[in-house]
Order: structure tokens, then C-alpha cells, then sequence
């Protein structure tokens, strides 16, 4: 069985994140979304809400499943005998930061990760965007999957 940890803080999760856990089903049997747990980071959504959220969306797709970990994430899919790392990237600015941390991965624990490109439509669309654009007031929904409930 291939299994995949998609991780990220998803905070919040948008269509871009979505398309790449659903594209990724293409690839994998089995997809891990890895909600990271950062202390120092205060998030829009608190990790349980995030969480709940996440399942809820997914509820109907039985092959993805979510947890958070709050440790290196080759260690997290090391632990959930996971054979790769899902990743999407929309720019080549985000290409080379991911080519990195793929690397250092793939020293640590000889996991491999698989990168997916954002699709056209989707580019645009990242959790740093989306929170500023909730801090001003304005509409998200367009930004985030169908059925995804952000709860603060």
C-alpha cells in the first residue's frame, strides 16, 4: 500500500490544498493529512477545529485520513510507516524552497516526496493570502473547499 503525508499548517486549508490531497489519491492508496503543530505560531483556527474540519470535509473519502504532529515530519511519516511526502507547489520561488526541505528529507529518512503543481486556476490561492484577506473583513468562501467550515 503506498501511503502519503501531505503535510502543512493549513491555517487555513484552501481549493489549492484541496486539489492536491485529490489529485494525490491518483497517485497514492492512502493520503495522511498532517496538521503541524507549531507553539509559536497562533493560528486563525485552533489545530482541533482545524482537525475537525479537515474530517468532516473528508468524511466521505475514506482513503485520506488527518492527524497533527507536533514533531520533524519524516519523523511523523516514519511513525505512520508512510513512503512518501505530498507536496504542492504553485511558483518556482516555492519549487526551490521545496526542492530543498525534499532533499534534506530524503537524507534523513530516504523518504521521498512528491511534488504536485498548483493548477493555473488555483496559483493564487495561499493560507498567508486568505488570512490577511479575513483580518480585513472580506469574503473568502471562493478561496476555500466546498464544505470547508473555518471555526475561530
Amino acid at each position: 500500500m503506498r501511503t502519503a503525508i501531505f503535510p502543512g499548517s493549513f491555517d487555513p486549508y484552501t481549493k489549492g490544498h484541496d486539489s492536491i490531497a485529490r489529485r494525490g489519491l491518483q497517485l497514492f492508496d492512502r493520503i495522511i493529512i498532517g496538521v503541524g503543530i507549531n507553539e509559536k505560531k497562533k493560528g486563525i483556527m485552533a489545530v482541533e477545529k482545524r482537525i475537525q474540519a479537515l474530517k468532516n470535509l473528508y468524511r466521505n473519502e475514506p482513503r485520506i485520513s488527518v492527524e497533527a504532529y507536533s514533531d520533524l515530519t519524516v519523523d511523523f511519516a516514519k511513525r505512520k510507516q508512510a513512503d512518501f511526502i505530498l507536496r504542492g507547489v504553485r511558483s518556482h520561488k516555492d519549487f526551490e524552497y521545496e526542492l530543498a526541505i525534499a532533499d534534506v528529507n530524503k537524507r534523513l529518512s530516504g523518504i521521498e516526496t512528491v511534488i504536485l503543481f498548483t493548477e493555473p486556476d488555483l496559483a493564487c490561492i495561499s493560507s498567508t493570502i486568505v488570512r490577511e484577506l479575513m483580518h480585513f473583513g472580506r469574503d473568502i468562501t471562493e478561496f476555500l473547499p466546498e464544505g470547508f467550515i473555518i471555526e475561530e
